[in-house]
């Protein structure tokens, strides 16, 4: 497609986004920009908004995004309580992760990817299965890593938007990859203040 077609595309896609899609970019920018200042309210934003994208997806007979969202419902809601709400824990600080969090997130990576692909060729007409199972796989572990706090989570999520980035274009969702490049820009910056955090953490310790 040209230049031409492409902002065509967009401004169509732009006009025809209802209030329910607008409610869904809106909460998931605003998660982004709460994980960004280290803020546990980028849980019931991040709820909200993916509650939202389930409805819209079942709607339109997305069954296996169903299935994905609820993923990130579920772990939302872990992240909420493990950062928040456990009794006679410390509160969760930022920090790097360790050698078993590393192994822990490569197999949530290689076993997602590998799991998601056999499902999607499987039981959907996916045009895209090995792109399209990267990009989640990588998003899981991402999301893990988030609700433990630590930093490489935005490397990760990073990853995932990358490679969301093209695959959105190459869908014809301009829209939806414009935002996918703002929440690439953003978590940039979430990286930066993190590495600042959890380097001021580790140097209180030291000293402690």
């Amino acid at each position: 497609m040209s230049v031409h077609e492409w902002q065509d595309l967009f401004v169509k896609q732009f006009l025809h986004v209802d209030a329910l899609q607008w409610a869904i970019l809106i909460l998931g920018v605003l998660e982004v920009l709460l994980a960004k200042s280290n803020n546990t309210l980028l849980y019931p934003a991040g709820i909200a908004a993916t509650t939202l994208a389930i409805y819209s997806l079942f709607t339109a007979q997305l069954y296996a995004e169903c299935v994905l969202h609820l993923y990130y419902i579920i772990m939302s809601i872990y992240g909420w309580l493990h950062w928040a709400f456990e009794k006679n824990v410390a509160p969760v600080t930022v920090m790097f992760a360790n050698a078993n969090e590393w192994i822990i997130s490569l197999v949530i990576i290689f076993g997602g990817w590998a799991a998601l692909y056999f499902a999607l060729i499987t039981f959907t007409p996916s045009t895209v299965p090995v792109w399209d199972a990267w990009v989640s796989s990588t998003a899981w572990a991402g999301t893990w890593l988030l609700t433990r706090r630590k930093v490489e989570n935005w490397i990760l999520l990073n990853v995932s938007n990358a490679f969301a980035i093209p695959l959105l274009f190459y869908k014809e969702l301009p829209l939806f990859a414009v935002l996918t490049i703002f929440l690439f820009v953003v978590a940039c910056g979430g990286y930066i203040d993190w590495v600042k955090i959890a380097r001021k953490a580790v140097l209180q310790k030291n000293l402690a």
